[in-house]
């Protein structure tokens, strides 16, 4: 009996070992599950932005596959627009903090509302990466974002060159104060007007930021002030809403309306570069953007260390400067020259770490 177990009993280790070893491979090389959450399919430069995200994983993955390393599998969501969307989003957090992710990518569509989701996501031990806005109350892993306050910035700075300085310039603002990014956008726009010496009245405030919302607001602009010459200048948050509002405004024959935006859709691009109305457009590189998003979140999967939070420049897109902007997929310019004065220096591409 003894010699059968001397015989036995290495013979049964050495299977366990192999089993071992096999099971520790596989759960090696298995990908890291990671949930994504968009917001909207309806605003162009979120499309964008998950285009880039996407084909970013895409490209690790190949990587992983040739070094034999783990790659990514992702589990999406899309929110939608308004407040369902916001609820939406809330169910799909805990649907997948339910799921045990390794890791979630966040696009909030309202800053506050996901706060118990993330509390929820940090007492489980699951990263979280948010894009393009950040979640209150919680821990973020990592954020990446536009330079939304440049962005505003920079339509302040170029609308502030076209007034002389003894003009009262009548403003509607169309903002959205859901979330961080276009609050941001605002406060940079009123804040370049300001530094330029411009006195403004805000004449009237509106809410949009997806086609639906922005042609209700060009209908009450038009009710509201039918007059021509009693508006100067029209500033949308982002052209989510932007676009349609130029549209409604340019068909209506308001010619005389400038309009300052913020994304770079290529519908608001080609405003400009046919003088209907638009005449700054700061766009976001969104395809960047969404890459970041995802390469951040593989390298701390990966345990290493990287920025908390970074912004991606915006690009300023005039008649002027249009022939330096290579559109939303990049690559990001290292420089550009302005026409016009400049309240803040020169124009760098660089990534900009604001907290490491």
């Amino acid at each position: 009996m003894n010699k059968f177990w001397q015989i036995v009993s290495p013979v049964m280790l050495f299977v366990c070992f192999l089993f071992c070893t096999v099971s520790l491979s596989a759960e090696e090389i298995s990908p890291f599950r990671v949930g994504v959450l968009y917001w909207s399919m309806n605003i162009p430069g979120q499309v964008a932005m998950r285009a880039g995200l996407e084909a970013r994983a895409e490209q690790l993955n190949e990587n992983a596959s040739a070094s034999e390393s783990r790659g990514l599998d992702l589990i999406w969501r899309v929110a939608g627009d308004g407040e369902e969307g916001i609820l939406n989003q809330i169910r799909q957090m805990n649907e997948l903090i339910d799921l045990k992710v390794d890791l979630l990518i966040v696009q909030p569509t309202d800053n506050v509302a996901l706060s118990e989701a993330l509390q929820r996501a940090n007492q489980a031990n699951i990263p979280v990466v948010t894009y393009d806005q950040y979640i209150s109350s919680g821990k973020l892993a990592a954020y990446r974002t536009s330079d939304n306050y440049q962005a505003g910035w920079l339509n302040g700075e170029f609308i502030a060159s076209l007034y002389a300085a003894s003009r009262i310039v009548r403003l509607i603002l169309v903002d959205y104060p859901h979330v961080s990014s276009t609050v941001e956008r605002l406060n940079g726009f009123l804040d370049a007007l300001s530094k330029a010496g411009v006195n403004y009245q805000i004449l009237q405030t509106y809410q949009a930021v997806e086609p639906i919302s922005g042609k209700l607001v060009a209908t009450r602009i038009l009710n509201d002030f039918p007059q021509p010459g009693s508006v100067d200048v029209v500033f949308t948050v982002n052209d989510g809403g932007g676009v349609i509002i130029a549209e409604e405004l340019f068909k209506a024959g308001r010619t005389e309306i400038l309009h300052a935006t913020i994304d770079g859709d290529p519908k608001s691009v080609n405003n400009i570069k046919e003088g209907r109305i638009t005449v700054i457009d700061s766009a976001q590189f969104c395809g960047p953007l969404g890459e970041e998003a995802i390469q951040a979140s593989y390298d701390i999967l990966c345990g290493k260390k990287v920025p908390y939070h970074a912004l991606i420049p915006v690009f300023p897109i005039t008649r002027e400067t249009l022939s330096q902007y290579p559109g939303w997929a990049g690559p990001i310019p290292k420089t550009i020259t302005k026409s016009w004065e400049s309240l803040n220096g020169e124009w760098s591409g660089n990534l900009s770490v604001v907290k490491e």
